[in-house]
């Protein structure tokens, strides 16, 4: 007996008709990863794949049911599906077209990570006042993260290269599996204590579950008590944990906590070349400005500076030195000439210039005679002549022509002298 030959159409319509009576198959629960996930940006239907460590299927979510989620799905993520497997027919894809869906094991975790979010931020340890202002340029900072990941890795790059100046110090810490809580509790008390500027938490991407331990109460209580600013850099962007609410600030990845940690080197040292410029720029208009206004001060100041004073006083004294010299000199030169001519009439007057002319001088006791009635016979006068004197006794006076011998004889003619002058005696 021959097979029956089926069109394609027609087996997928015959898969399609005992799949959608399949009991199990209608009212399917299904757990798995979620591998490659899209959404659709205009329908919003979600289309991606199941898989376990063996296998794969397809799965599709319709926007009305994917709008009922309370989470976002994503790649990696553990889920268990609610649905029911059909053939798309156009294609014979097998498919589970899903109508609800939920975090495999995260249940109960999400809950108590809601539950312990609204206690902490009750009790005050999301408060936005308590936040710690981060250092502008910090020199010292810590990181609490595992030292053999990659978190680590573009945390000390970026900080190598965007700050070179800044020193850290790694606090080893487990960030995953049930040690992690305790482990990195034990890591921010000791960075604590250590003198740092700022304090980095970090932990690369995961799925909900690796990320856990950072919904830790003790571990938020200890970063609140950190007196260190605290960046939080859990995960990624879309990742949130209870550490990202109680730290001073939350990076979206410990690259970009790196990034907020530190200024950019060559940003600041841009700025202070830019400053430098426009304060060059600034203090020389600002010094011309002063040089201008300061050009009539120096004008008015060298009128009266001290070294100018005392050169124009130091002129006027030479004016007047030689105002007095010509005027010493012209006088010296008027005495000159008024001695000279004073000189030539008291020569002209002299006693020794009329003694020059045969003339002379007899002096009595010192007086000198000029009548004959101021000697008498017997006094011994002094006779002056042009080159000399000589000693006379007088023996007789003449007074006009009358002669007197007073009594006395004539001397001998070698003791008698002659007189010169007007009345003088003549000698014997």
């Amino acid at each position: 007996m021959e097979a029956e030959i089926f069109s394609v159409s027609q087996l997928n319509r015959y898969l399609k008709q005992h799949l959608d009576l399949d009991p199990v198959l209608n009212r399917l629960a299904l757990r798995g990863e979620i591998g490659t996930f899209h959404r659709h940006p205009r329908s919003g239907h979600c289309y991606f794949t199941l898989k376990d460590q063996q296998a794969s299927v397809k799965c599709v979510m319709f926007r009305f049911d994917a709008q009922r989620l309370s989470f976002q799905p994503m790649e990696g993520m553990a889920v268990i599906l609610k649905g029911s497997v059909q053939l798309y027919e156009k294609e014979g894809a097998l498919q589970v077209y899903v109508r609800d869906m939920e975090p495999d094991g995260l249940g109960a975790l999400y809950l108590a990570f809601e539950q312990l979010k609204k206690k902490l931020a009750s009790a005050g340890l999301f408060d936005p006042a308590l936040k710690k202002p981060l250092p502008r340029f910090p020199h010292t900072i810590g990181v609490v993260t595992s030292p053999s990941g990659a978190a680590l890795q573009d945390i000390l790059q970026i900080l190598s290269r965007r700050y070179p100046l800044v020193e850290v110090r790694v606090y080893g810490a487990v960030v995953q599996g049930n040690a992690a809580p305790a482990s990195l509790r034990a890591a921010v008390a000791k960075a604590s204590q250590d003198p740092l500027d700022l304090l980095i938490i970090a932990r690369g991407g995961g799925s909900a579950e690796d990320l856990f331990c950072f919904n830790d109460e003790q571990l938020a209580y200890e970063i609140f008590r950190c007196p260190i600013p605290v960046i939080s850099a859990v995960g990624h962007e879309i990742d949130y944990t209870i550490c990202d609410f109680v730290a001073d600030l939350r990076a979206p990845t410990p690259s970009a906590a790196a990034e907020l940690a530190v200024p950019d080197a060559g940003q600041i040292l841009g700025a202070v070349a830019d400053f430098r410029y426009r304060m060059t720029r600034s203090m020389d208009r600002r010094l011309e400005q002063s040089a201008q206004s300061l050009l009539p001060l120096q004008h008015r100041l060298s009128r009266y500076h001290p070294v100018r004073i005392l050169e124009q006083s130091a002129q006027r004294l030479d004016e007047v030195s030689s105002r007095l010299d010509r005027a010493v000199q012209g006088k010296i030169e008027q005495k000159t000439q008024e001695f000279s001519a004073l000189t030539g009439r008291l020569q002209a007057l002299s006693p020794l210039a009329v003694l020059g002319r045969g003339y002379s001088i007899t002096q009595s006791q010192g007086r000198t005679v000029t009548a004959s009635a101021q000697v008498r016979p017997g006094d011994t006068i002094v006779t002056t002549v042009k080159d000399g004197s000589f000693t006379s006794i007088v023996g007789e006076i003449n007074h006009g022509t009358e002669k007197s011998n007073a009594g006395r004889k004539p001397s001998s003619p070698g003791n008698a002298g002659g007189s010169a002058g007007t009345g003088a005696a003549g000698a014997e």
